[in-house]
């Protein structure tokens, strides 16, 4: 039975979606959700790419290399590991990682994701249609489906939302064979831990990537272009994460720009620019993604892209034609999961009449999987130095705080911005374990508007980490009275 608001905002409205990543999942439920006609076309299965070969699977990798961390410094807390050899004598215990399995794992895990996906669109109501789809005119997508995508079907709607997403960027000089030079799509293929993984690029795929294969027990070098990894990121968070690289055993090669990639009798060289070569087992490739967005009609539809491809839209989702919306990776905003499922919400509930608020890029919150994690939201410390922003950062190292010391953590910070004057709380930085959860009052504060003092008033449990929250926000009480 349709509720009074489903027949008010969508009066049975016809929603079509191509792509059924977390932006083309999320627009799917909230249009059926306010009582449209709702078909999703997907061509790998519902999550897209983010859930099948990209988030949920690395993510998982990465959490299975947390393990492995966690167990290798349990000594570190009096906890021992060792089994009895001759005579009673303690043997000294050695971790295993058994790769197989874990990609057989994190490959089921994502499958999981994917079908219960699947199955909530299906209750909700919304029509799937797997096959590769294209648009035609603004107002219909052509689906390829059966053996061969010999059978086409045409789905007309009132409304497209467009959530195709990107691709690994690939280079012809270090083109992937899914064996040795790999995407990191392609490294669950794998079935022995690397011997030597050489990581191509130093953002934020490259630098999870290579924080959890060192933590597996990989030899890693990472190849970093410019003078620090992560580069744009916070450059106290950036320093912290190369210094635990470092002690690790990681060979970081800073300023150090890959010109190709070969398959040697034994793995694989990268040739530097400066003459430099560098051995190793694998490569993995992190230079970036390109937008899936050639070849299925969007120009001839009259949607703009710009030079690098990617769609461009407006705060609501909203493309150049008006009854198109575009979401995620796909687009010119911000490339994050969490951004592109909100953003298929936001561009369903613009099209549909419901109640939006636009998308501000200053108050997402993101966070980097490596170990420590590093979270941040709103302005940065380079936007006050920029004078994008005029404001304070403080830093509390995380060293300080007694929760942190009862479970052996040496690495981190928690870092608040406010203005000048009012104290409002105009961004963050946190590097420690589990940062992604730890961000989220920093990120309350910056959406609600927060001053140091509201936050600091505001009770933390004893002892806990986040209490380093409201000491850094205790420690800048002048800001908010200057």
């Amino acid at each position: 039975m349709e509720t009074m608001s489903q027949t008010s905002f969508a009066n049975r409205q016809s929603v079509a979606v191509l792509g059924g990543g977390p932006g083309g999942y999320e627009a799917a439920l909230a249009a059926a959700q306010l009582g449209a006609e709702v078909t999703l076309v997907e061509r790998l299965g519902v999550g897209g790419s983010a859930v099948l070969t990209d988030v949920v699977p690395s993510k998982s990798l990465i959490a299975t290399a947390d393990a492995a961390v966690a167990i290798s410094e349990a000594s570190d807390l009096g906890v021992q590991f060792y089994a009895k050899g001759a005579h009673g004598k303690p043997l000294k215990p050695e971790i295993a990682i058994n790769l197989a399995a874990v990609n057989k794992r994190l490959l089921a895990l994502a499958g999981q994701q994917s079908e219960d996906m699947r199955a909530t669109l299906l209750e909700a109501g919304v029509r799937i249609l797997s096959g590769q789809g294209r648009l035609e005119g603004p107002n219909a997508i052509v689906v390829s489906t059966g053996p061969g995508g010999t059978d086409f079907d045409r789905v007309e709607a009132d409304t497209v939302v467009v959530s195709v997403g990107a691709s690994p960027r690939e280079l012809d000089a270090a083109k992937p064979d899914g064996d040795r030079i790999l995407t990191w799509t392609q490294l669950y293929d794998m079935k022995a831990l690397p011997e030597h993984l050489i990581v191509v690029g130093s953002g934020v795929t490259g630098a999870e990537f290579a924080s959890a294969y060192m933590n597996l027990g990989a030899k890693v070098t990472l190849v970093s272009s410019r003078d620090q990894v992560l580069p744009g990121e916070d450059g106290d968070a950036a320093k912290v994460l190369e210094q635990v690289f470092t002690r690790g055993g990681m060979q970081v090669l800073s300023k150090a720009r890959a010109e190709k990639v070969e398959r040697t009798d034994a793995g694989v060289t990268v040739t530097l620019a400066d003459g430099r070569t560098v051995d190793g087992s694998h490569c993995l490739m992190a230079v970036g993604s390109v937008p899936n967005t050639a070849g299925i009609g969007l120009e001839e539809a009259g949607i703009e892209l710009n030079e690098s491809g990617h769609v461009r839209v407006n705060r609501v989702a909203r493309t150049s034609v008006p009854n198109v919306y575009a979401v995620g990776d796909c687009t010119n905003f911000f490339p994050l999961a969490s951004v592109a499922s909100m953003q298929g919400r936001t561009a369903v509930f613009h099209a549909l009449g419901d109640i939006v608020i636009p998308l501000e890029q200053r108050k997402i919150t993101a966070n980097i999987f490596t170990a420590p994690e590093i979270a941040t939201v709103g302005f940065s410390e380079q936007d006050i130095e920029s004078g994008a922003a005029d404001g304070i950062a403080y830093k509390l190292p995380l060293a300080a705080n007694p929760r942190a010391k009862m479970m052996g953590i040496k690495d981190g910070f928690v870092k608040v911005i406010a203005r000048k004057g009012s104290g409002t709380v105009i961004g963050g930085v946190i590097v420690a374990p589990k940062a992604s959860e730890l961000i989220y009052p920093l990120a309350i504060a910056v959406e609600r508007r927060l001053n140091v003092d509201q936050v600091s008033r505001v009770f933390a449990a004893y002892p806990s980490l986040s209490t380093s929250i409201t000491d850094a926000t205790r420690a800048m009480h002048m800001v908010n009275i200057s």
